[in-house]
Parts: C-alpha cells; structure tokens; sequence
C-alpha cells in the first residue's frame, strides 16, 4: 500500500474527527469533569486516528478552563492517575520470586503513575508538545499550596526531559532577517537586560559586533526554548552598559576581537523550568564562535547576581550577624539616593561590598551544598571559572535594586571545562581566580565571628 496515501488517509480522518468534536466542545459546558472524561475515553482508546482527535479534544477543553478548574483537574490527576499500590505489591512480589528480566520490566510498568501514558497520549495532537508546556507552567504556579502536586510536577520532568533532550534541539543564529514573529518573542522574553523597542532589538543584533543564538524544538515550532546574546569585544568587558548603548561598538570588525561576551542568557518556557539548556547552549555557541572567529581567546560571561543586595541588606540589619560596625555604616549610604554617582561615597562602598560580594558567591550554600546564587550555580555546573567581580558593573535601576551594581565574569576556558565541571558537581569545588580568592580572604576582617572560606 502507498505510504503516502495512507498518512494522508489518516490525516483527513482526523481532521473530520476533530471539525466534529470542536463542533460538540462547543456544546459542552467547560469543567474538569468533562476534561477527566475525555482523558479517560484517551486512554481507552486504541486507533491512532481517534487516539489523536481525542487528544486534541482533551487539551482543547483544558485550555478553556478557569483557574479554579484547573486546579480540580491537577487535584484528580494527583490522586486518581497514580500507580496503584496493589499492582506495585503484587509485582514486587513476582520480582522477589522470579527475580529476571520479564518480572523486573512488570514492576517498572507497575510503578509507573497512569497520568504519565495520559501526558503522552495528550502529546499525540498536532501541538500537544507546546500545550503540555503551557500545562505545566499553570501547574507550577500552584505547587506552593498543594503538597500532593509535585508528583505530578514528577511526571512532568521526566517525559519533557527525554522530549527536550539535546538531540532534539535546533541551534539558530538570530538576527535582524530573522522572521518578525520569532523578534517579536525575543523582546517579550528577554529576562537580563529588557528590549524597549523594535530599534532596541536591531542594535543588538545588527551591528557586525553583536550574535545572537537560539535553541529550539521541532515540536513546538518558532517558539525558542532560550537564547544568548553575544556581544564582540577586545579584552574582558566589565560593565553592561557600554554594550547596551546606542551605537556604541567595541571592535570595527569581528575579526579584531580576542572576546565573546554572553551578556544575556534568557530561559522563555517558563513549563521547562527544570530541564537543562544553557549548558548546551553555551558550549554549542562557542563552538559556532571559535568556527566562525578563530581568533577569539576568551569566552566569558557578563553576569547579574540577583539577590545579592537583599543579602547585603540582611546581613547589615541583623545585629547578631557580627559584620564589622564600620563596614554596616558604609553598607548604610546604599540607601541614599544617586549614591553610585558619588565618587567618594562609591569608593567606600566598593571596598566593602566586593569582598561580601566573594564570601557571597564562594561561602554561601543552599540546603543541597551548591551556591546559594543561581546565576552562579548554572555557570559554575557548567564548568566556568568565577573570574573578576565588577564594580557598578550595572548601573541601571535593576541592576542597582537586584545586585547594588555589581556584576560578574564567569570565564570559560576550554580546557578547564570538564574538570571544572567534575570538581564542582563531585566536591562542590569552585574555581575561582585569585582575585576572588583575595577579596573572600579580606572579608574575614568584615564578618566576625564567621568561617569565611
């Protein structure tokens, strides 16, 4: 039989089937009852055809759910799409008896929860890969006042992390020519440094100096997963805003340049949070770069460091934190207005703030051991080096609320990468210059009372 005739015999199948059921949701008044109706009739289904117009029916109805709705559907997928802990006993006990390969491939199907064959079944319609996406984002969003979601938060993760492994994920250089509706997400989903217009956008990604790259999934089509922006420079680039500029260039040509700067790393699915790109990213970006620039030594990042002020500020207004009295008087100008435009006043406060800023990033973990700073901990796991913390390296409102206007490199040498990476990820070692290492060795004098490592 003829393949193509067949597909397409399918195709006009499941069209009709869904110009019908669009016809009968219509009819339908939207509730989580009638979306765990649907659900259920998916997975008693057993034709391919039908199996992907009830997909398409089920999400359908989901996305005309109110949030309250929602909710009662994530609440049944917790409780009534679980495994069975009857199958699971029965299973483990065929295990213990048997204990080969038949029993063991049994016990891994009975432990898995039924919502997780609902979610693939739901990834069979035309777009289903993109609305399981934006499912999860909403699921997300409730995670904090319902204990019994992340378990499915669970299945999630673990179907999108083999969906949206890096063998599937397209690499596409952004620029100026780039289709206006992908331009058009880059602005609403840049997270670093906003876009404040359609200009804004072309002088970041027309000048010669300046690339722009963008991973993204068949699946969901001209939606980018994340994206980087590079900026061309000579020699490591300590503050923001001289890139961010209007017409302002470092290097004439690309080929003068020995650095790539990120400057902007910006995660767009909020429903992939969890699953890992950026490290992809950056290191396929620096292969495309070195092709492209043989002459580029130096690839390094310009990073923000968000919620170090909130620490800063913390750490000045607790009396018992030991902080040396004269650096909590420095640390007290952060509140007078301009302050960063006061020669004298912002000397004071450099030497105060950069060696918090080293302790910050070098001492302070999170309940699991990693820094306690997430920008950190992506480009630490990713391998960098903490190279050079940067004074007012940021002076734009929010770098100055997020960060009191510091910012930070993270180099990445190519040949330090992996053990960087197996350091870090085995021992939680950080590699840092020995700048960083001085600056955290004179916050000793700052913090009494506190092994500062």
């Amino acid at each position: 039989m003829d393949m193509n005739f067949l597909q397409e015999m399918i195709s006009s199948i499941t069209q009709r089937n869904a110009a019908s059921r669009r016809r009968m949701l219509d009819r339908v008044s939207p509730d989580h009852q009638s979306l765990l109706a649907a659900c259920r009739e998916l997975l008693a289904s057993d034709g391919e055809a039908s199996s992907i117009a009830l997909a398409r029916r089920a999400l359908d109805l989901y996305a005309r759910l109110d949030a309250d709705e929602k909710r009662r559907f994530f609440e049944a997928l917790a409780a009534d799409f679980a495994a069975d802990p009857e199958a699971i006993e029965q299973a483990y006990r065929a295990y213990r008896e048997a204990g080969d390969n038949t029993t063991l491939h049994a016990l891994f199907q009975a432990c898995e929860p039924g919502r997780q064959e609902l979610f693939r079944r739901l990834n069979l319609a035309s777009g289903g890969t993109y609305d399981l996406v934006r499912m999860r984002q909403d699921l997300l969003g409730m995670l904090r006042d319902h204990p019994e979601f992340p378990a499915v938060d669970a299945d999630f993760e673990h179907l999108f992390s083999s969906w949206f492994s890096r063998g599937f994920l397209v690499l596409r250089r952004i620029d100026w020519h780039t289709p206006a509706a992908i331009l058009e997400k880059i602005i609403d989903y840049e997270a670093v440094h906003a876009i404040s217009d359609w200009q804004d956008l072309r002088r970041r990604l027309d000048p010669t100096d300046r690339r722009c790259f963008a991973f993204f999934h068949p699946a969901i089509g001209d939606e980018p997963l994340i994206f980087v922006e590079v900026a061309l420079h000579k020699g490591l680039p300590d503050r923001v805003q001289p890139i961010l500029e209007r017409g302002r260039r470092d290097v004439d040509e690309p080929e003068a340049a020995d650095t790539a700067a990120f400057y902007g790393i910006s995660n767009c699915q909020t429903g992939l949070r969890g699953i890992s790109f950026g490290n992809f990213l950056i290191k396929q970006v620096v292969q495309e770069l070195k092709q492209e620039l043989p002459n580029l030594k130096y690839f390094v990042t310009l990073s923000p460091v968000p919620g170090f002020r909130r620490w800063l500020e913390a750490l000045r207004d607790d009396p018992d934190s030991g902080l040396d009295p004269q650096a909590r008087e420095v640390l007290g100008e952060l509140e007078t207005p301009g302050w960063h435009r006061d020669e004298a006043g912002a000397e004071r406060l450099r030497d105060t703030v950069r060696p918090l800023a080293a302790h910050y990033l070098l001492g302070l973990k999170d309940d699991s051991g990693h820094p306690l700073n997430r920008v950190a901990r992506f480009h630490l796991g990713n391998g960098a080096r903490l190279h050079r913390i940067n004074w007012l390296g940021d002076t734009s409102d929010k770098g100055l609320e997020q960060a009191a206007g510091l910012m930070v490199n993270y180099l990445y040498v190519l040949d330090e990468i992996e053990r960087n990476h197996e350091q870090f990820t085995a021992r939680g070692t950080i590699a840092c210059s020995s700048e960083v290492r001085d600056l955290n060795k004179r916050a000793k004098k700052l913090i009494k009372g506190e092994q500062v490592r």
